[in-house]
């Protein structure tokens, strides 16, 4: 049996996460999430009795600790923080604080005996791209935002915890994860609900910026692969697609999805945070999933087809 926390889990992507840990009986998993940005609804309602929730801030050593210490986990999923481009912008004192939730983690790993801390790292470390397609061993640091530089930290954090204390640890670096239970805030989601209202899409800018998007089962199949095959130990993968797209290709192909009357309105760019390009080589993220990803479009009816049935 694993006794298994999972920091942030009453988000996106971490909520899954966690509800396919404790789907194996065999687990324990203690969810903590201090609700800024989670949402605990994202979490089964009744939830199985391996599955439990605690409002704690991850940040605060006087919360987390109690959790560390009554429970002795086995491994840690560190997935909280602040998280939204405008969010991270506009607060980056408060980003900035999510360094003392990632020494906290560690430290308290490394003195409870927890085997392997498994970090959600992201795409923003590599900065503006230096190149395409952005590999695991290129970091340029080259980003000033507080969100890149708090996860260029964690990243800096496992690595030496690792050489002076032995403690185990896994990166993903997520590049635009999404799905039905994605915030509201983000870009597919925004676009959606937009379009389904008939409402106008906004785009920052000219639209040529591109992403590529990553369906959530396919980051959760992934990540939970390298967990239990004891897969990326003291080493870091991209976690996302790479098949690029304009962010004006994905709001037309939302609107003829939907079949909306949405028209696309360009705003002025966002002064910081928007990248120009982001497409990850996901080489050793194949290897882990063993099969195809799943297409944009059909990723894309899930998402609306889900949004319908909420309604």
């Amino acid at each position: 049996m694993s006794r298994i926390l999972v920091t942030g889990g009453a988000g996106f992507i971490a909520s899954d996460l966690a509800i396919r840990l404790a789907a194996d009986p065999a687990n324990t998993v203690v969810v903590v999430d201090d609700l800024l940005t989670g949402d605990v609804r994202k979490l089964p309602d009744p939830r199985p009795s391996n599955l439990h929730f605690i409002k704690c801030d991850a940040n605060r050593f006087e919360d987390i600790s109690g959790v560390f210490y009554a429970n002795h986990f086995d491994y840690v999923f560190h997935y909280a923080a602040v998280v939204g481009v405008k969010r991270t912008t506009d607060n980056p004192v408060m980003v900035l604080r999510d360094i003392d939730g990632i020494r906290n983690v560690l430290d308290l790993s490394k003195n409870t005996g927890v085997k392997r801390v498994l970090f959600s790292s992201s795409s923003e470390v590599y900065g503006e791209p230096v190149e395409i397609p952005q590999n695991e061993l290129t970091t340029p640091l080259n980003s000033k935002l507080p969100y890149a530089i708090v996860k260029n930290i964690g990243e800096a954090f496992l690595r030496s915890y690792q050489r002076e204390f032995g403690l185990e640890y896994t990166v993903f670096r997520f590049f635009n994860t999404y799905g039905p239970k994605q915030s509201r805030d983000f870009v597919v989601s925004k676009f959606i609900r937009a379009a389904l209202a008939n409402e106008d899409i906004t785009i920052f800018g000219d639209g040529l910026q591109t992403r590529t998007f990553c369906y959530i089962d396919d980051n959760i199949d992934a990540c939970l692969n390298a967990f239990h095959g004891n897969k990326v130990i003291n080493d870091v993968v991209n976690i996302g697609s790479d098949v690029e797209i304009t962010i004006k290709e994905l709001a037309t192909m939302i609107v003829e999805i939907t079949g909306s009357s949405s028209k696309l309105v360009h705003l002025p760019p966002l002064e910081e945070g928007d990248m120009t390009r982001r497409m990850p080589d996901v080489t050793r993220m194949r290897a882990l999933l063993g099969r195809d990803m799943l297409p944009l479009r059909d990723g894309l009816e899930r998402v609306l087809a889900a949004t319908e049935a909420a309604v």
